[in-house]
């Protein structure tokens, strides 16, 4: 079972920049697909990025050009690099984990909406 634990978030103004981090630990990382999950008040939570085994990553429109999800090498840390924020950015944030030997970054990315590891979130609060 691995263990997630985020830390990173806070407030920021529109078009500042946070950068997230997710320690994880646990059983070994190898074959794992990671990702960085949000959700809104009262909302769906929804998917950010993902990354692969082989550093693939994926992202959804609305964030493609201002994260970047990335690990290291140890793959003992995933971060999340958020540039110009937007109040609509504002969510909690929750890292994901799951062992799929093969899978893309997007094939990863469907598949932890579902069955991922979770850690416990972390807010972020862009304000306007």
């Amino acid at each position: 079972q691995v263990k997630l634990v985020e830390s990173g978030g806070g407030s920021v103004e529109s078009g500042g920049s946070l950068r997230l981090s997710c320690g994880v630990s646990g059983e070994t990382k190898k074959d794992y697909c990671m990702g960085w999950f949000r959700q809104a008040p009262e909302k769906e939570r929804e998917a950010v990025a993902a990354i692969d085994s082989d550093g693939g990553t994926t992202y959804v429109d609305s964030v493609k050009g201002r994260f970047t999800i990335s690990q290291d090498d140890a793959k003992t840390t995933l971060y999340l690099q958020m540039n110009s924020l937007k109040p609509e950015d504002t969510a909690m944030y929750y890292c994901a984990a799951l062992r799929v030997k093969g899978y893309t970054s997007v094939q990863g990315l469907a598949a932890m909406a579902q069955y991922a590891s979770w850690g416990q979130g972390i807010q972020v609060i862009v304000t306007s």
